[in-house]
């Protein structure tokens, strides 16, 4: 078991600017290790801080998780949580928005402040209506996709919310 609020990170210098963590990306019990590992190199490249809430389908010390994260973990500041409410109990973020193909609010219309927390689902269920049902409906966001569309990849989905947000933030801490 995960233990609570517990960093498992690299060398903080070698993270460069993007140490100041702007972000909290949370994925809601994942499935697909080459996701969490795709996902993992994301927040090491945005300096967002991942958040993977238990139970995890998969082994975090998964051949394709590493494979998928190459060596980005060890730049990455990756928590594990027992369950939602140790993850909010620990990190306790101002605001934290719920993405879901049952959400109202598209991504790109919410102005986005330092320290919000994004909410990603399992790849095959997405979140739990009863997790859902705790965001206000402004909060609850939802990509824009062509009609009869199922959904996004889940590290897909994360990368444009991540940087939908940050880039509202004039890519803080980016080498561009």
């Amino acid at each position: 078991m995960p233990q609570n609020s517990r960093a498992s990170r690299g060398s903080v210098s070698a993270i460069g600017d993007c140490r100041s963590k702007v972000f909290h990306v949370v994925l809601y019990q994942p499935e697909i290790p080459p996701n969490t590992g795709n996902i993992i190199r994301l927040c090491a490249n945005t300096g967002s801080t991942l958040h993977l809430i238990h139970p995890l389908g998969f082994a975090f010390e998964d051949k394709r998780l590493r494979r998928a994260g190459l060596d980005y973990r060890e730049f990455a500041d990756v928590r594990q949580h027992d369950d939602f409410e140790a993850f909010l109990s620990a990190v306790d973020p101002g605001r934290w928005f719920a993405l879901s193909t049952r959400g109202r609010q598209r991504h790109d219309q919410v102005a986005y402040q330092r320290g919000d927390a994004f909410v990603f689902g399992p790849e095959t269920r997405g979140l739990p209506q009863t997790l859902l049902d705790r965001v206000p409906p402004a909060q609850r966001l939802r990509l824009p996709m062509c009609a009869g569309q199922r959904s996004l990849n889940l590290s897909n989905a994360v990368a444009v919310l991540v940087f939908e947000a940050w880039r509202q933030h004039g890519f803080e801490g980016a080498a561009c």
